[in-house]
């Protein structure tokens, strides 16, 4: 099991409030943070960290789970609104099995945030 993850990002500060507002739908808040780095999570427990510098090369793919679709498609929203690109809106993924449900979006660096629910509606 992963215990966390960790990248970094080219511009700490616009990071910090995109991930804030994207990850809000999620349960995901800023649990702890060190000078220039951020640890998001739920329950208290981060798992999701960045840290200034420069940005991680090749970008890379982050899927949470949402625990329904509602869920995802508000976090596609939130993470739209917070100035995320669109990577794919919120919809059935059959080719990974029939009630995959995922948004994807990708961060100001360009990395790709993904909520996800597994459960059928």
């Amino acid at each position: 099991m992963i215990d966390h993850l960790g990248f970094t990002v080219s511009d700490y500060p616009r990071a910090k409030t995109f991930y804030a507002a994207a990850l809000a739908p999620l349960d995901y808040v800023l649990v702890m943070e060190f000078g220039m780095a951020a640890g998001f999570g739920a329950r208290g427990k981060p798992d999701l960290w960045f840290s200034a510098g420069e940005k991680t090369a090749p970008p890379i793919h982050i899927a949470i789970r949402a625990k329904d679709r509602k869920t995802v498609d508000a976090f596609y929203a939130a993470a739209i609104e917070a100035g995320g690109r669109d990577n794919g809106p919120p919809g059935i993924r059959a080719h990974y099995h029939p009630d995959y449900y995922g948004a994807f979006v990708l961060d100001p660096d360009g990395n790709n945030l993904e909520a996800v629910c597994h459960e059928a509606e």
